[in-house]
């Protein structure tokens, strides 16, 4: 019988890392929006990080082992949502990627990401070998792969790519031989070229400017030179807030959402984004910590399958601002404007916050 827990039970460090990333995400937004047509957006942000917040604290006081048990209806419904997005989902900009429920607009593959996590845990929850076994690998693939496929039909290769960290950690936690990573990744290296034809024009167009950056500055590689000019202009210090000109005057594509970190290091500087990058790695720090010391193997998957993700996130939307990977839609966890993703991040946590404060009362 699980004992009650309270508000007083949580790890209230890892709350006030999440609020604090938030909080600056909202003054970038603000700062990079404030003379536009956008400048309500801090507004709409402002009331999707509360409401993340209240979720978070009602899914922390729910047992995850109750979660986990829903996870073959959340798996099944997820698939049904994905699906039927790409059968009748309205378009825009090309892509089928948002539910409209009454006036809000949802992106249905960010809070998939919850639900693989969830699965991946649940599935190597009872798992008494040592390692995993080749038929678990297959099944295990097939099973992340058919949404992972669903969600870059849509097209999103970008969020698409964010359910392979989740699995890679689950997997890793669970047993895996040398030989099986090998032979995995002679498998991926020889799907590239299959991957490559099955990419539309516009992505591939991306991959080419990434190896050639000096290809088309005003066209496929506009967007990383921009980024990399406002990077390096904000030199030590910053400019200081809403003094950003490559942000505020347009030059960077989406630099409230997307490309929010390059909006950072022009107006806060090297001293601003380092200081985020610490707040980033305090908060993985203390989501491994809290996989350690889990009761079982489901939570400690949950915990690092979800610090997994973030730091894929993290690692990929910086590393294309600097050039040093392609662009691709992956926002910055917390930073970035966007209602879902800062949604899917907060009840993660909860989840996080479900598993660190039942080792305490199990």
């Amino acid at each position: 019988m699980q004992k009650a827990t309270s508000l007083r039970d949580l790890d209230w460090v890892l709350i006030g890392l999440a609020l604090t990333l938030a909080a600056i995400g909202v003054v970038e937004i603000y700062s990079t929006t404030a003379h536009s047509a956008l400048a309500a957006q801090y507004k709409k942000q402002i009331l999707w990080i509360l409401l993340g917040f209240v979720l978070a604290l009602v899914v922390s006081q729910i047992d995850y082992h109750i979660i986990l048990e829903q996870t073959p209806w959340l798996y099944v419904l997820s698939v049904l949502a994905l699906a039927g997005l790409l059968v009748g989902g309205r378009s825009v900009a090309g892509a089928r990627r948002w539910m409209h429920l009454g006036g809000l607009t949802f992106q249905v593959s960010e809070m998939v990401k919850l639900v693989i996590i969830l699965l991946v845990a649940g599935y190597f929850a009872d798992k008494r070998s040592r390692y995993v076994t080749w038929g678990g690998l297959v099944k295990l693939g097939a099973l992340v792969g058919l949404p992972a496929v669903l969600v870059a039909l849509e097209p999103d290769l970008g969020t698409a790519l964010t359910f392979i960290p989740i699995a890679v950690a689950g997997v890793f936690l669970a047993g895996i031989r040398a030989r099986q990573v090998a032979v995995l990744c002679l498998l991926g290296l020889l799907a590239l070229p299959v991957g490559w034809h099955f990419l539309r024009p516009y992505q591939r167009e991306r991959m080419m400017s990434f190896v050639r950056l000096t290809h088309d500055t005003q066209g496929s590689s506009y967007q990383v030179t921009q980024t990399k000019i406002a990077i390096g202009s904000g030199g030590f210090w910053g400019k200081g807030i809403g003094n950003g000109t490559q942000s505020r005057l347009g030059f960077i594509p989406v630099s409230h959402a997307d490309s929010i970190f390059a909006a950072l290091a022009e107006e806060q500087g090297f001293v601003g984004t380092l200081f985020v990058l610490l707040l980033y790695l305090a908060l993985l720090l203390r989501l491994v910590d809290g996989a350690q010391m889990a009761g079982d193997r489901a939570g400690a998957i949950l915990l690092v399958g979800f610090a997994a993700v973030l730091f894929f996130q993290i690692a990929v939307n910086t590393g294309m601002m600097i050039g040093y990977l392609p662009v691709t839609g992956i926002p910055l966890p917390l930073m970035s404007q966007g209602g879902t993703s800062v949604l899917f991040t907060f009840v993660g946590l909860g989840l996080a916050l479900s598993v660190k404060v039942r080792q305490f009362v199990n």
